[in-house]
């Protein structure tokens, strides 16, 4: 049977702007020009003998553009899926997952040897990048995203929450009991997150715990939160850290977190996936053991609470 459709390329337009009610946020979302969805549109329109959209100052979907949008968006969520399916050469294909790379280092790869004993039939690949993936264009199943949890059409399964505390070897430990000893040490600043307003430098930790500083501060810099979280591990100083990278460490007892310091955020860790592929049974299986490895593992302070 010869289907009588009009191209796919505007009709893919006409679904971006028909949910956003906006040109320009679908050529955002297309990665086109405003000018290109709004040629598409007319082609469209050309095609059906029919306006799509009533056009005022806001744009308003026709009666019976409105009653076909449905359908539409269900027939290009069938289309990625079968994309997907075609891609992966179906169930059958490795697990890629995307994730920080120091999440990868110090949380999820220690931990991999307990999903691979449970899941040998699933091959997994790891994409170590703080770049964010974009699900539609690149093959990559699952990612785990640092932030507040907000990732507008995905499926989002919340893994821990974060917090930030000072830690340091054992042995620098001992030589500290108040704040204004941390001041007297050798500091380890994680430049990766000068521009995450939730992670603050030491001048502003200090002022946040009540600590006037009667001397300059002797600071290390490194690039990455692994190296300076191992410049903390060798004795080379005082580190702030996310708490989740350095728990392995508290609990086997490298690190000491100090005088039971913690800044709350609302930040966490998050697994994040694609509709069309969070019910592929290597997803569903990688998803529900993560989140069995993600409950709360009790760690002490150096004032000797749990956590």
């Amino acid at each position: 049977m010869t289907r009588r459709l009009p191209p796919l390329t505007a009709l893919r337009a006409f679904e971006a702007v028909a949910r956003h009610l906006s040109m320009a946020r679908a050529a955002e979302e297309l990665h086109v020009t405003p000018g290109a969805v709004s040629q598409q549109i007319k082609q469209l329109e050309a095609f059906l003998g029919q306006p799509l959209f009533k056009r005022g100052k806001t744009l308003t979907l026709s009666d019976s553009a409105e009653s076909a949008l449905p359908l539409l968006s269900d027939a290009f969520d069938r289309l990625e899926r079968a994309a997907t399916e075609l891609r992966s050469g179906g169930h059958d294909g490795p697990l890629v997952v995307s994730t920080p790379p120091a999440f990868a280092a110090r949380w999820l790869v220690p931990r991999l040897e307990d999903f691979q004993t449970q899941h040998p039939e699933i091959e997994l690949r790891l994409l170590a990048t703080r770049r964010l993936v974009d699900f539609a264009l690149e093959d990559v199943d699952c990612a785990i995203r640092f932030g507040d949890g907000r990732y507008p059409g995905l499926i989002v399964e919340r893994m821990m929450p974060e917090a930030i505390i000072p830690v340091a070897a054992p042995a620098l430990a001992a030589e500290i009991s108040t704040v204004a000893d941390i001041a007297r040490k050798p500091l380890l600043n994680d430049q990766s997150h000068t521009d995450n307003l939730a992670f603050p430098d030491w001048e502003t930790w200090f002022t946040s715990q009540g600590v006037t500083l009667e001397a300059p501060l002797r600071i290390k810099y490194f690039e990455e939160s692994n190296l300076t979280i191992q410049a903390a591990l060798s004795g080379l100083g005082v580190a702030l850290a996310w708490r989740t990278l350095v728990k392995d460490d508290l609990k086997a007892g490298r690190l000491t977190w100090l005088l039971d310091r913690t800044i709350t955020t609302r930040l966490g860790y998050h697994l994040v996936m694609p509709p069309n592929r969070a019910a592929l049974p290597k997803v569903k299986a990688f998803s529900e053991w993560l989140l069995s490895k993600s409950k709360p593992v009790a760690v002490a302070s150096q004032a000797g609470r749990l956590f």
